[in-house]
């Protein structure tokens, strides 16, 4: 009785623990959705967004994503990218999304080819998430690198600590 009350567990237990699959039909409606419930407008071109930080006065705040791998990013852009307090200090910021997924069909070649040089440029030790702060003339102020959702029980702190230094001044 009890080994069958163990394997009975056990099962649960794994069940609980595993990831959804999905189909590469199905990933093309979940990513819909995922825009739907953000409000924040991500460029995905550095150049333009010096051009517009120029213009607006703003920071800018380049976030490198590994968007279908990386399990730090996932985590971080959940615990820190969809929240109000983030929502709100968005507004005081140029945001530029800088991906660089697995999967080939995510972005197209040009868009991958420009990831890969703005890696090479402002990411040079290719960690993931990443996130670099620049001013308004492309010059970078400082950076943060990481995330851990497991080790500091969602503290996304150090990451508002980050973006606070630039935009309360």
């Amino acid at each position: 009785m009890k080994t069958l009350l163990s394997i009975l567990l056990i099962g649960f237990t794994a069940l609980g623990f595993s990831q959804e699959v999905y189909f590469e039909d199905d990933v093309e409606d979940t990513e819909v959705v995922e825009e739907q419930t953000s409000n924040l407008s991500w460029m995905t071109n550095i150049d333009e967004a010096i051009e517009l930080s120029k213009e607006n006065n703003k920071p800018i705040l380049i976030y490198f994503n590994g968007s279908d791998w990386c399990s730090p990013c996932i985590a971080l852009k959940e615990d820190f990218f969809e929240t109000t307090e983030f929502e709100e200090k968005a507004d005081k910021l140029i945001l530029v999304m800088i991906d660089y997924p697995r999967r080939k069909d995510l972005l197209s070649a040009e868009q991958m080819a420009y990831n890969r040089e703005m890696i090479t440029k402002y990411n040079k030790s290719k960690t993931f998430p990443k996130l670099v702060m620049l001013n308004k003339y492309g010059s970078e102020v400082g950076d943060l690198s990481g995330y851990s959702s497991f080790n500091t029980y969602h503290d996304t702190s150090h990451h508002f600590n980050f973006i606070d230094k630039y935009i309360n001044h």
